[in-house]
C-alpha cells in the first residue's frame, strides 16, 4: 500500500492538536482527479473545524489546494497539468488538502495556465471564487451600483474590492483598523468606513461623488444598492438597514463570530423589498454554483500581470502548519495565509 504524509487532528482544540502522520495515499478514483498538492491556503472554516465549532469535518482538513494532476481516470484532466482544487467535500466528508495528495471531484477542479509561483497561486482559488459568486451570482452587481463591503480587509473582502471596482461599481469598504485605509484606497475603494460598535464613525478617503447619491427622501443617510457582509451575524441587522428597498444583501462570512442573531423580527427590522441571501463556499462546484461559470483563469491572469495584488500575507512551510494556524487564530494578518510543500 502506498503511503503519504498528512496533517491530521484527532481531538478538538488549538493549533497544537495538529500533527503529521503517515496515512494511506488516496487511490485514483473515477469522477475524481488525484492531485499532488504543492500549496494550499488556510481558511477560517478550517479553524472552526479544528476547534469543534463546525458541523462537518475530516481528520485531514483542507478545503482547497493548487498542484499537479497525478491521475484522472475519467480523463477530464491530463496528468502533469496545473490545477486548482476546492470544495467538493474535501476536508469535510472526505480527506482534504492537508495531505500530500488529495482526491477532488472533477467538478471542483480548474485547469490553470500560469507562471505564478505555487504559494501565490494558492492564495487565489477559494478567495476569488467565493467573492465572484457573491458579487455576480447572488448580488447581481452591475456597473455604477453602490456596494458596501463589510470586513473588506479580509482575504475575501480584498478580492471583492478588486472584482467590484473592475466591474465599475462604486465601493464603500469597512475595516476595524484605520491603518488599513490607505491599502483599501489603493486597491480601488472610493470610500472607507471604520468598524467600531457598528458604523457610527466613518472616514472618506475621497470626496463623495454623484454615484453616492441614493436619496431616501426622509433625511436619513443614503443606503446601498448591494451589501456584502463578511463580518456575520453581529452586524447583520445593521447591514440590512443600510441596504435600500429593492437592493440585495449577501452574508458570506463570520469574522465577528458564530453567535446567532437574537430576537430578529423582520416585520420591524427589515424594509420590504430587501433581498437577503446566504453564501457558503462549500457549494462551489455544485450545479447551482458551477466553477466553470467563474472566470478563474482570467482572474489569475490579472494577478499575474500585476493588475491586482493577491500575494499571500504569509507563507509557511508544510512542517510549520501549527504556526500558520496560530497566526490565523490571531485574526490580525489582513491577508491570505498559505502553506507550501
Amino acid at each position: 500500500m502506498s503511503t503519504m504524509n498528512a496533517v491530521v487532528f484527532t481531538e478538538f482544540g488549538g493549533p497544537d492538536v495538529l500533527f503529521h502522520k503517515t496515512v494511506p495515499k488516496p487511490s485514483p478514483t473515477p469522477g475524481f482527479a488525484l492531485i499532488k498538492v504543492q500549496a494550499f491556503g488556510i481558511n477560517h472554516a478550517e479553524l472552526h473545524m479544528r476547534r469543534g465549532e463546525w458541523n462537518l469535518y475530516n481528520p485531514i482538513s483542507g478545503l482547497e489546494c493548487v498542484g499537479i494532476v497525478e491521475s484522472c481516470p475519467s480523463r477530464q484532466y491530463l496528468e502533469g497539468k496545473v490545477v486548482a482544487g476546492l470544495m467538493g467535500g474535501i476536508g469535510l466528508i472526505r480527506p482534504g488538502s492537508y495531505g500530500e495528495y488529495v482526491n477532488v471531484p472533477v467538478s471542483n477542479v480548474v485547469r490553470l495556465e500560469t507562471s505564478l509561483p505555487w504559494e501565490q497561486l494558492a492564495a487565489i482559488p477559494e478567495t476569488y471564487c467565493t467573492a465572484w459568486s457573491c458579487l455576480f451570482t447572488l448580488l447581481d452587481l452591475k456597473a455604477s451600483e453602490r456596494l458596501l463591503i463589510r470586513g473588506a480587509t479580509s482575504t475575501i473582502g480584498q478580492a471583492a474590492v478588486h472584482l467590484a471596482v473592475d466591474a465599475g461599481a462604486y465601493v464603500t469598504a469597512t475595516t476595524r483598523q484605520a491603518h488599513r485605509f490607505e491599502n483599501l484606497r489603493q486597491i480601488g475603494a472610493q470610500e472607507v468606513w471604520i468598524e467600531e460598535k457598528g458604523l457610527d464613525k466613518k472616514h472618506n478617503v475621497e470626496p463623495m461623488t454623484a454615484a453616492w447619491a441614493v436619496d431616501t427622501g426622509d433625511g436619513k443617510e443614503p443606503r446601498f444598492d448591494k451589501t456584502l457582509n463578511l463580518i456575520g451575524n453581529r452586524v447583520l441587522l445593521e447591514s440590512i438597514s443600510l441596504t435600500r428597498p429593492g437592493g440585495r444583501i449577501t452574508q458570506a462570512g463570520w469574522l465577528g463570530g458564530l453567535d446567532p442573531v437574537v430576537d430578529f423580527n423582520p416585520m420591524l427590522q427589515m424594509d420590504p423589498g430587501v433581498h437577503f441571501s446566504l453564501f457558503h463556499s462549500k457549494v462551489l462546484g455544485t450545479k447551482e454554483f458551477p466553477l466553470k461559470a467563474i472566470p478563474l483563469q482570467e482572474i489569475v491572469r490579472k494577478v499575474e500581470q500585476g493588475k491586482w495584488d493577491a500575494k499571500p500575507a504569509r507563507v509557511f512551510e508544510y512542517q510549520n502548519i501549527r504556526d500558520a494556524h496560530r497566526l490565523a487564530d490571531e485574526g490580525t494578518i489582513g491577508g491570505k495565509i498559505v502553506v507550501k510543500h
